[in-house]
Parts: structure tokens; sequence; C-alpha cells
């Protein structure tokens, strides 16, 4: 049968389409795609379906044909029909029999709790300062705030920033070698586009930013990592730049030594490459002295991302490049002529939110949270999974869990069992570095997402998933 595709919009209101496809007599055909839209959630429950006369004339289908599908689908408990309000998917969508690779899938697709790192808990977004800040930036604010943007971000925010990271992070720079983005992923774009490559990165790290890359032609070598972070001494002279996590080596933990914060410096004036520092939670430390950026041992060589989307929210989408002077203008032509990617006045409004002390006061108030989390999490394991050892926890907002050798795949899946969405450590390695001896069994456990009233549950979900000593 022939592929036949009806707008939703014209049947359920909504953007969706409905795909008829596949072999068998049509009102089997039909039922299972319209199972498939059900069970993939493109029909939600309590979505009311079209008349079936409608539809058999949109699908070219006899009459019969789609009220017996529909009421064969009834019956099985995925739709319901009351007199008077015509049939919709059943508010509980289940069938009356279902296989064990279904009921797998329906409970990895919904998890009860999250600890996927990487994501703030969005109920702590400081609303109150933020409003204040904005009602004070939109007083204030210039009128060509709302023309078109520059692409080198507004020139407030840059001044904050300038001081803001000199005093935080020991950062050298100017405003003017700043340049605003819409976050690390944005940055990560221009400089492959500027720069090309290849590049060498940490052979633990994030597969989107490796993926990024790659679709801007640029090739990725791994760097092996350890307890001190990347091994410098691996970087060969064919790379253009270095991808790094000194501060926190994500996802593994822990800062990168001195001596080779020095050797990446080293490496980059020897080569003529560039170290890209990627600065994801550099401000949220617990139990060490603060780390300073290395872009502050050599600012020609180095160029720091940063963004807000840990600190603050990612749905801000304000990140910033603090760049060698010889990149600004490649940058910016690569940026384009006008600021397209993120809004003046949320750029005005957060250079408020520096200046004023409010963004202070959220790290301080977040990295006590943090911490009190991640204190949590340490004493569940100490209670009941004394034998799992847990590392990367001086600072950040996740840690590693190390597992027994084999046994992460069928961890991840028992935490799915227990409603818990959590990554295997393995799935941060670079394909590259899989035969290399590098690969470790672990979990990566993110101790920001869940809500307070949800978060001891979550802990003991992931206790019941791990192996028994």
């Amino acid at each position: 049968m022939a592929d036949s595709w009806v707008n939703s919009a014209e049947i359920l209101g909504s953007d969706l389409p409905l795909e008829l496809s596949g072999t068998g007599n049509r009102r089997a055909v039909l039922m299972r795609a319209l199972r498939e839209a059900i069970t993939s959630g493109r029909l939600a429950p309590g979505t009311r379906l079209p008349p079936y006369r409608s539809l058999a004339v949109d699908l070219g289908l006899a009459r019969n044909t789609v009220a017996d599908a529909y009421a064969e689908l009834v019956a099985e408990g995925w739709l319901a029909a009351r007199q008077g309000s015509g049939t919709r998917v059943a508010e509980r969508a289940v069938p009356l029999s279902r296989t064990y690779r279904q009921r797998t899938r329906e409970r990895t697709a919904r998890p009860v709790h999250d600890l996927v790192q990487g994501k703030p808990d969005p109920s702590v977004f400081p609303r109150t300062a933020w409003l204040a800040s904005a009602r004070r930036a939109l007083d204030r604010a210039p009128h060509d705030a709302f023309g078109p943007g520059d692409p080198h971000g507004r020139a407030e925010l840059r001044e904050a920033l300038t001081a803001y990271l000199a005093r935080v992070r020991g950062v050298r720079t100017s405003p003017e070698r700043i340049v605003l983005c819409s976050g690390a992923a944005h940055g990560l774009r221009l400089l492959a586009d500027v720069v090309g490559g290849p590049w060498a990165v940490e052979a633990y790290g994030l597969p989107f930013h490796r993926e990024l890359l790659a679709g801007h032609g640029v090739r990725t070598r791994p760097v092996a990592v350890d307890e001190h972070g990347a091994r410098i001494g691996e970087l060969g002279r064919g790379e253009r730049a270095v991808l790094l996590t000194p501060a926190h080596q994500f996802p593994t933990g822990g800062p990168l030594h001195p001596e080779r914060r020095a050797a990446a410096v080293d490496w980059a004036r020897a080569t003529g490459g560039l170290v890209v520092e990627d600065d994801y939670d550099g401000e949220f430390r617990y139990d060490r002295q603060p780390v300073g950026a290395v872009q502050g041992l050599d600012p020609e060589h180095v160029v720091l991302l940063g963004s807000v989307s840990k600190s603050l929210s990612p749905t801000l989408r304000i990140g910033w490049m603090v760049l060698p002077e010889r990149l600004v203008d490649g940058v910016l032509a690569a940026k384009g002529e006008r600021e397209q990617w993120s809004s003046a006045t949320e750029q005005l409004t957060l250079a408020d939110f520096v200046g004023s002390g409010s963004y202070d006061r959220q790290v301080r108030r977040m990295r006590q949270r943090h911490r009190r989390r991640r204190d949590q999490l340490v004493a569940a394991l100490e209670r009941r999974a004394p034998h799992v050892r847990v590392s990367g926890i001086a600072a950040g907002l996740h840690a590693v869990l190390d597992l027994p050798r084999g046994t992460e795949r069928s961890v991840v899946r028992a935490a799915a069992w227990q409603g818990l969405a959590v990554d295997g450590l393995s799935s941060y390695l670079h394909p590259a570095a899989v035969g290399a001896g590098a690969r470790r069994d672990g979990l990566v456990v993110g101790y920001a997402t869940p809500p307070e009233h949800g978060y001891e549950e979550a802990l003991a979900a992931l206790c019941r998933a791990l192996p028994p000593e």
C-alpha cells in the first residue's frame, strides 16, 4: 500500500502527520499507524480523533474500514468512545497485552527521576533579581539597543564580563576581545569555521561537541585522560587546536595539573596552535581552592568559552568567547553582519545582573545548594553502596561512580527499570579511544536537576540499580 500522509492540522488541530505504510489489509495498516502515533506521543491522551467518515475520505478508505479499526482499538484499550464526545485517545492508552520490549521502551521514555548531568534545576532561577535587573536595563537602554544587533555583542555586557572574569577566573582581556555568542556550542561552531582542523580533544568529553566539529569538517583525535587531566604530552604538531576542560575535566572530574596547563600553552606557542578552554562549570568548586583559567597564562594562544547555562539557565542563550586579538575579526566575520543569536535586552539585563552583584550572589547560592546535593549523594552511597567508588566531586554538578568492568550497560538498564535517567560513562568516550585501553565502566550522575522533594527518592532509585558488592 502506498504511503499516505494526512495533515493533522486539518483533523487534529496540531501539526502532526499520520502516516500509513507497510503491508497487510487496510484496516491493519491504519490500526498500526494509530498505535504508533499514540505510543510515540504524537497523539496524546485525550486527543480527539476525526469522525471515521472524515478520516475515511481523507485517506481514501472505506468508511467501514475506519469504523472497524476504531472499534478494535477501543476494545484493545488504545481509544475511548463516548456518545456525544467522539473517539479519543484513552487517558491511559495501554494495550491489554504488551511485549517486554514495549514495556522497556515506555519506562525508559518517561523517567520518574532525572540524574542526567548538565541540567540545572529550573525552579531555582532567580526570578525576582532577574526581573529587577531587566527593569533597570530597559529603563537605561539606549535607543540603538532596539535596532539591528552588533555581532560583537552589547558593549555593556562585554565590559561587565571583562571585570567579572578578571576577578573570578583570572582572565586577562579587554571588552574588544570578547565576542558574545549563544553558548559554548555556538562558539565552537565559529571557531571551527575560522581555525579549521584537525583538533585534539580529550578522550572523554561531550559527544555533541565532537559531532558539532565533525559537522563543520573538523576531524578530532582523542588525547588520553588520567587523574591529572588530559595528557598534554600526547599533543602533536598536526592539530590546529586542542579542546580542554581544565577547571574540571568533563566528565571524569579533577582540574588539569599545573604542569600540564603550562605544557598546553607551550605546545600552542611552539606549533602556532590554539588552546580552546571550555570553562563549563569553573565557578562551582567545593573542596578546593579556586583554579584560574588557563587563558590567564597566555591570552594570545588561548580561547576561553563560557556561558550562563549552568549558573542561570540554558534558555537565556548567552555565552562568550574571550579571544586572542588575531581571531576577533575572523570570528566576527563568521558570525555575520548582525546579531542573530541572543537578545540585546537579555544581554543588557545580564550586564546589570553581573554589575549589581546579583550574579555573584546567585553563584554562591547555587554553590551551596550543589554542595549539599553532592554531600547527600556521597552519604547515600556510603549507607547503601559503600563498595562503589565516587570521584570527580570537588567541583561541578556531577559525580562519576566507578563500576566493575563489564557491568555498566546492565546498571544503566537497571536504572531505567527504577524510573531513573542516568548516563553511562562510556557514552562520553571518543570512538577512536575505545581500543586504547581507555574505557572505564561507570555512571555519570548529575545532582543538580531533581527538585528538592524528589531528590532522596532519586538517590534511593540509583542505589537500588547499583550492583551488589
